[in-house]
């Protein structure tokens, strides 16, 4: 309880001082050695426009723009989303950040 009760409190500091840039969702999954990361990139406080990235770094591929989005910030959600769950039901460990 005091961990949330803490967590709470930094997200409450911190929200208001984020730059606008930083609004994301993510989500790391993980198989073994291997970790890749999902994304929604935002420009702006609205949802849309939005890009959907897929970061396979660690393999040495580097990141791509899978999805993008000019009115529909929905649509990156449901896209990330829909990734995440289908890495996790090929076996893929998958957690929200």
């Amino acid at each position: 309880m005091q961990k949330l009760k803490m967590t709470v409190f930094t997200m409450a500091i911190m929200l208001p001082i984020l730059p606008v840039t930083a609004s994301a969702a993510s989500w790391t999954c993980e198989t073994g050695e291997i970790v890749r990361e999902i994304s929604v990139k935002r420009d702006t406080a609205n949802a849309a426009p939005c890009s959907v990235i897929y970061d396979k770094e660690i393999e040495g591929s580097g990141s791509q723009t899978l999805w993008t989005a000019q009115h529909d910030g929905a649509y990156c959600d449901a896209k990330a989303d829909g990734l995440a769950e289908k890495l996790a039901a090929s076996g893929w460990s998958c957690t929200s950040n």
